[in-house]
């Protein structure tokens, strides 16, 4: 009981509104004005019912009438002083009221509408514990006003507390609808943000595994020339033979902590074993890839230019992923169009580019059913920022569009 006070005041006094959602803020101004519009003939009704129903006189009579009206369309802004506002303004008609006429008490007609409105208002702006709290305290503020006039039973304050109810039932209602809306909306972004995630982790996975393959290999060939080396040459040194079984044993050490982070990344249900032992591809493989595609009924058009020279391993897998990722796509999304594929050998790097024409008409439908869930344009920047390359897609004029990417030579080139 002693937190009750303290309760009512942070609620009553120094709760503030929900914000806005974003996209209504910058029509506040239209919405007051809109309420201001809406309101105004209400309040002149209610200033003329002020001054002769319940004659209060020209000057009680104007101020008391106006601050309802006045005080809902702050409601939009600050609905917990406007409610306050209406509140009191019904306070002081009921005190200072010398009815000349039967009509609703202590409210005047005008007044139950307003302060419905503020309700209602407020209901959709504040937490449900406050817009109950405010229509206790309005109902109950009626209640004695009504009682100190007339100690009996008034009928008229059992339909403003039905329609207080609804109103405010009404309010909080449409308020919970947006808060659900907005958690619902919070939460998608949530999901997409950790499918992203999600997307980008499983191919970075998959990229990790091709080339642990590459690394294998070159672990395992470090490992038998270092054994090897020692028979070629005559009489080798002591120093010669420890050095050489040195590497031996740090390749083999190497190796086998790569088997057990493949271990790591590979699932059991991955690839099947044939895949597993199969070598990683190279440029070599371009044309037997091209082929395949053109078997599907698809014009591709390859052109090689520069000097043709082999490339570091790691160049290799990701340059003909990429062209692979980038067929893929166009099958996929653009079926019918032609696609041309380019190769450029460079002195500092390898370009690729891989564009196809516009779909026919006829293969829109086509391509616009199978769009989305793929991961290709993903893969090919994380092979690209992997090797500190570029990468850019886009659409091109005529309605193709366009995969171009710029690798840079390593080491092993």
């Amino acid at each position: 009981m002693r937190a009750v006070p303290r309760t009512l005041r942070d609620d009553l006094w120094r709760a503030r509104p929900d914000p806005l959602p974003p996209g209504w803020r910058d029509w506040q101004p239209a919405m007051v004005l809109l309420v201001a519009f809406a309101v105004f003939p209400t309040g002149i009704l209610g200033i003329n019912q002020a001054i002769w129903q319940y004659g209060l006189g020209q000057g009680p009579g104007v101020v008391l009438g106006s601050i309802p009206p006045l005080a809902v369309v702050y409601a939009v802004r600050r609905p917990l002083p406007a409610w306050w506002a209406v509140t009191v303004t019904m306070v002081l008609i009921a005190v200072l009221a010398k009815p000349r006429s039967p009509q609703m008490y202590p409210w005047t007609g005008t007044g139950l509408a307003l302060h419905a409105a503020a309700l209602f208002v407020l209901a959709l702006r504040m937490r449900p514990r406050i817009a109950a709290e405010a229509l206790a305290i309005s109902v109950l503020v009626g209640a004695v006003c009504t009682v100190a006039a007339a100690p009996v039973h008034n009928p008229d304050l059992y339909q403003a507390t039905l329609i207080f109810s609804v109103t405010v039932l009404v309010g909080a209602a449409l308020r919970g609808r947006g808060v659900a809306r907005n958690q619902l909306v919070a939460q998608a972004e949530l999901t997409a943000e950790e499918r992203s995630r999600r997307t980008l982790l499983e191919e970075r996975t998959r990229i990790a595994r091709e080339l642990h393959d590459v690394v294998a290999h070159h672990m395992s060939v470090i490992s038998i020339q270092a054994q090897v080396a020692p028979h070629l040459v005559d009489d080798p040194s002591d120093a010669l033979r420890e050095n050489l079984a040195g590497i031996r044993t740090n390749a083999v050490d190497a190796l086998a902590e790569l088997r057990r982070v493949l271990g790591v990344l590979r699932s059991e249900d991955d690839l099947s074993i044939g895949m597993r032992h199969t070598p990683q591809p190279t440029l070599e493989r371009l044309p037997e890839l091209v082929e395949n595609v053109r078997g599907a009924g698809v014009d591709v058009d390859t052109r090689i230019t520069g000097e043709r020279r082999p490339l570091s391993p790691g160049v290799e897998l990701s340059a003909f992923r990429i062209v692979q990722e980038a067929l893929s796509n166009v099958l996929r999304h653009a079926p019918g169009a032609a696609i041309r594929v380019e190769v450029g050998y460079q002195a500092t790097g390898l370009a690729l580019r891989v564009a196809n024409t516009a779909p026919p008409a006829t293969d829109v439908a086509a391509a616009a059913g199978a769009a989305g869930g793929g991961h290709g344009l993903l893969g090919m920047r994380e092979r690209v920022a992997m090797l500190g390359g570029e990468f850019a897609d886009g659409p091109i004029p005529g309605g193709g569009y366009e995969v171009v990417a710029r690798l840079p030579l390593g080491s092993g080139s």
